[in-house]
């Protein structure tokens, strides 16, 4: 479909979380880009900055990953997973107390617990390939141990 109309915003969306979990992550970023100037003011925009941010925090470029994260957090403050992304984040820049507050906010937002641990959290969700899976466990989990999730 998208060849049939290169402006549909949440096609362009799906196709940057295919790139993300299938390793192509150079092109996620101007692929979202591109779905923000399409579509400014959609509803799932904090998830598209989410995304953005998780690939910075992946490419550990860490001060960029909060200022998406940030920005998905004004966008939508109840997801519990952007808020697990801050904690990583902030662990990861030392900043210790703003990780255990994002934490302990991620695991009241979270209908489940799977923020209750790194096994709990790895079982959660697909992680990606092989290589993503590497980028998430040196940068994202990395930081959740930072930030005080047990690993049990």
């Amino acid at each position: 479909m998208i060849t049939l109309n290169r402006n549909w915003a949440s096609a362009l969306a799906a196709i940057s979380w295919c790139e993300l979990y299938t390793g192509s992550i150079e092109h996620v970023i101007p692929d979202l880009e591109q779905v923000i100037r399409i579509s400014p003011r959609d509803p799932f925009i904090g998830a598209w900055y989410n995304r953005i941010g998780a690939v910075h925090l992946l490419q550990s470029r860490v001060d960029a990953a909060i200022f998406w994260f940030g920005h998905a957090r004004s966008a939508n403050p109840v997801l519990s997973s952007i808020r697990a992304n801050l904690a990583s984040v902030y662990a990861l820049k030392g900043e210790t107390e703003r990780a255990a507050v994002e934490l302990a906010e991620a695991r009241r937002l979270s209908s489940d617990d799977r923020y209750s641990s790194i096994a709990r959290l790895k079982t959660a969700r697909y992680w990606g390939v092989s290589k993503i899976r590497a980028l998430f466990e040196a940068t994202y989990f990395t930081g959740l141990r930072k930030a005080g999730m047990p690993e049990e």
